[in-house]
């Protein structure tokens, strides 16, 4: 019993989202294993449990990182949000000029002392989110105003995309919209949110004709221009349309109930099984029910973060919540969308479900993040004690 008590102590914040991480985190073992223990025999010397094993240690990574960031009193996310950015935006210029390349496209940075390659999109898409709540915060008597709406909101979203999207447009675009939604949800006006829109059209139209100029033999256009062209006609013989054939036909087969844990055939044939298309095992396994149950549990995480911002009498708190639940359920519906058919292949993880590493940690810190700002609240209906720093908190 005492043992329960303490535990009970450790875990603040939401019951509801913890048993939502644990349950995905568990989905995550189980899919992992499954949908990559063939590679895992033929690229690690028969050892099957590779992907397991490395995905059991980023996971339990991840919970550390949620257990640490949910002890951290959220008014410091406030007070640091525009650093955050600041050296987001630096890695994000180090990896366009000096990125590793992988597949035709530099999004990746190796870190040199250790060698840990990290995804700098990652890092950077969620300290946009935490800049937008602070800024919307910050200057919501003037959202009324185009130009502060502009130079302290608008033109550091338009650095990050304009960074971005050289090598990844599908994560700009990705990026553009989630911060679109947020900044509708911050109560900035619409004729405001369009002009953006006009206007970062406008700047996609403008980078492809400086890659096309400058980067004539060696530019991401050309695939940009394939790819949507091959989604729209459904033809093509290029890898992603393997791939999301492959993807197709594991969804097709699981039928209702799917060929059961381990029977996925599509696992052996499909590239990236385990990372960007692990939704498309999932359904060949558990079937039409197992992808519903994955669709309803981002949906619960979604309920779940906009009953934790409801408590919330102040905006950082509130946008920062929202903002950060709408990152990783845009994500995770993307990642199903293209799984499906239903959009074009963007390279998109599966949130906490997905083989990976920049992405887990980025993930995770975000989930604490938000059971940051439920652990305040839920002490402050309670009435127990908070310490300085967080009644501050409970007044940003």
């Amino acid at each position: 019993m005492a043992e329960e008590v303490s535990i009970k102590r450790f875990f603040r914040g939401d019951r509801y989202m913890w048993g939502l991480i644990a349950l995905f985190m568990f989905v995550s073992m189980l899919s992992v294993y499954s949908a990559s223990v063939g590679v895992a025999y033929s690229s690690h010397h028969g050892n099957t449990f590779y992907f397991l094993m490395t995905q059991f240690v980023m996971l339990a990574m991840g919970l550390l990182i949620i257990v640490v960031t949910h002890w951290i009193p959220y008014i410091k996310y406030m007070q640091y949000a525009t650093i955050g950015l600041v050296v987001a935006l630096i890695l994000l210029g180090v990896t366009l000029v000096a990125g590793v390349s992988i597949n035709s496209a530099s999004r990746w940075l190796v870190i040199p002392v250790v060698g840990i390659r990290i995804q700098t999109s990652d890092l950077a898409k969620v300290a946009l989110v935490i800049y937008l709540a602070r800024g919307l915060t910050v200057y919501q008597h003037e959202l009324n105003n185009f130009m502060v709406v502009t130079w302290k909101l608008a033109i550091p979203i338009a650095a990050v995309c304009m960074l971005i999207m050289p090598e990844n447009l599908s994560t700009a675009a990705m990026i553009f919209g989630i911060c679109m939604v947020i900044l509708y949800v911050g109560r900035v006006p619409l004729k405001f949110l369009l002009t953006y829109l006009g206007l970062g059209l406008a700047g996609v139209v403008l980078v492809a004709s400086l890659l096309l100029l400058f980067k004539k033999d060696d530019n991401r256009v050309q695939v940009w221009k394939n790819r949507i062209e091959r989604f729209v006609s459904g033809k093509g013989d290029s890898d992603e349309d393997y791939q999301a054939n492959q993807a197709k036909i594991a969804i097709s087969t699981g039928k209702l109930f799917g060929k059961l844990p381990g029977g996925s055939t599509q696992r052996n044939i499909l590239p990236q099984s385990n990372s960007d298309f692990i939704f498309a095992i999932i359904v060949e396994e558990y079937g039409l029910f197992g992808g519903t149950i994955i669709i309803l549990c981002y949906l619960a995480l979604m309920y779940r973060g906009i009953q934790i911002a409801r408590k919330c009498d102040f905006a950082f708190p509130t946008l920062m919540v929202l903002g950060l639940t709408i990152m990783i359920v845009f994500q995770a519906f993307i990642n199903m969308l293209v799984a499906v058919g239903l959009f074009p292949v963007t390279g998109q993880t599966l949130p906490m479900i997905s083989w990976g590493r920049t992405s887990v940690f980025v993930i995770s810190f975000s989930l604490g993040a938000i059971l940051s700002v439920s652990r305040v609240m839920n002490a402050r209906e309670k009435k127990e004690e908070l310490s300085d720093v967080e009644q501050e908190d409970i007044a940003v």
